[in-house]
């Protein structure tokens, strides 16, 4: 019944990405308007920032299930915070490589030491990343569960520091869009905005599902040869 709804599910949430993501790239490239500064390059803002808030999104969601473990010992959450996390690595790359190359086509450079946005976001990216050195240096157990748990949350600090870091300098690499007067874009960029982020939030669950259910296979699948090789 579980395997059933899960298939179910993810089906809906593939469909969802799908259509999220034809709705998205429509109104990025025929509805937004092209930016009077920057050109037809600021479009890839609509990708960059949505990714790089949906791996804010993967690593919380890490930390919450770290958290469930480490409070209710709720089974399977060891798993599901390991997933959480490496979907984070994978859009902070993202996040990472997008930026970069926006960076570089309307400031001409590919990073700068100086941003304390860019640096806390690698920061945070790292420490992330730094994640699957400890879990894989641990035998599996309750030991490398609990640690890497209490990693989990530790990280989950620098993710309002790196959020805020943008409020707290004046960057040209990375302007305030959104203040307490509004976002400062037009209805059609809000518009465009909010549904590229909500295509890459229902991406991350897509795919987080998918690796989980891959994973709990991997996991039966080992135990029947175990249990067949006695």
């Amino acid at each position: 019944m579980s395997e059933t709804l899960s298939r179910n599910r993810l089906t809906v949430l593939a469909g969802a990405t799908a259509a999220l993501f034809a709705l998205s790239i429509g109104l990025i490239f025929f509805y937004a308007p092209t930016d009077a500064d920057q050109g037809i390059s600021q479009r890839i803002f609509y990708f960059h920032v949505p990714i790089a808030l949906t791996s804010y999104v993967c690593f919380g969601w890490g930390a919450w299930k770290a958290l469930r473990l480490l409070w209710k010992r709720q089974e399977g959450a060891d798993l599901e915070s390991y997933v959480a996390i490496h979907q984070g690595v994978i859009f902070g790359s993202l996040a990472l490589l997008t930026g970069s190359i926006w960076a570089r086509i309307s400031w001409g450079v590919w990073w700068d030491w100086g941003d304390n946005q860019l640096v806390l976001f690698l920061i945070l990216f790292l420490f992330y990343s730094a994640y699957f050195m400890l879990r894989y240096s641990v035998d599996a157990g309750p030991q490398r569960e609990n640690m890497c748990a209490v990693y989990a949350l530790f990280g989950v600090v620098l993710i309002p520091i790196s959020f805020l870091a943008i409020r707290l300098a004046k960057s040209l690499i990375h302007p305030v869009v959104f203040t307490r007067d509004g976002p400062q874009m037009t209805g059609a960029q809000f518009l465009t905005f909010c549904v590229s982020l909500l295509a890459m939030i229902v991406l991350f669950a897509m795919l987080y599902q998918l690796e989980l259910a891959g994973k709990r296979l991997d996991s039966r699948l080992r135990e029947l040869r175990e249990i067949l090789a006695r």
